[in-house]
């Protein structure tokens, strides 16, 4: 189906406030107190939430493309929804990052871009594969998410929860697609994903 005007007025607004406005999250900021952190544990916590940063601003980008050409209307309904509750995660990931003095990405309209490109595509293959894209994407979230936690400097407990809390939230979403009625997709497509990830988090620890 062809998106409507009202879902691509809501789509361009999605983007510009996404990635322009701040972030307003409707649960508390989950924390944990914490230790002092040295100058370099600091910018490595900085740079991996600023990775986990650019990830909230892809998934908004790709739930607000999958529900713009979405078949069913229950299933716009549940990207939507879902693209709301990521917003949590946009906001605790952009509180971090004020708090170590880290910054987002610059490329981050450039994310949100290639991400809305992708969402589109999984969106026009049909439902079920456009629900099987979210649960692959959830499902190597999370293990992005496990590796950070093995990576964050033992002091920074407050982006540890973050993070964990994040990891919960994921692992929930791919079972909302699973029991949706999503579809396993294929190999070199979980391949290409994991590739574009891989490319996307080594450049955003960085830029």
């Amino acid at each position: 189906m062809n998106p409507s005007l009202d879902a691509i007025l809501g789509a361009a607004d999605a983007a510009l406030r996404t990635l322009f406005a701040t972030p307003h999250a409707t649960r508390a900021l989950p924390t944990e107190p914490g230790g002092e952190m040295s100058k370099s544990e600091r910018l490595e916590a900085g740079a991996l939430m600023r990775v986990n940063h650019v990830g909230e601003v892809c998934a908004q980008a790709l739930y607000t493309a999958q529900a713009a050409v979405a078949r069913d209307p229950k299933l716009r309904t549940h990207f939507n929804e879902a693209a709301r509750e990521e917003t949590d995660h946009l906001a605790w990931t952009r509180q971090r990052l004020d708090e170590l003095g880290a910054r987002p990405s610059l490329l981050n309209p450039l994310w949100y871009l290639g991400a809305f490109g992708l969402g589109l595509v999984a969106g026009r293959l049909g439902d079920p594969l456009s629900l099987g894209f979210v649960a692959e994407t959830e499902r190597q979230v999370e293990a992005h998410l496990d590796g950070h936690l093995d990576r964050l400097p033992a002091a920074d407990t407050a982006s540890r929860a973050v993070v964990i809390q994040m990891k919960l939230d994921e692992a929930r979403h791919a079972a909302q697609a699973w029991s949706a009625g999503a579809r396993e997709l294929p190999a070199p497509a979980k391949a290409m994903m994991r590739l574009a990830a891989r490319v996307m988090t080594t450049v955003a620890h960085r830029i």
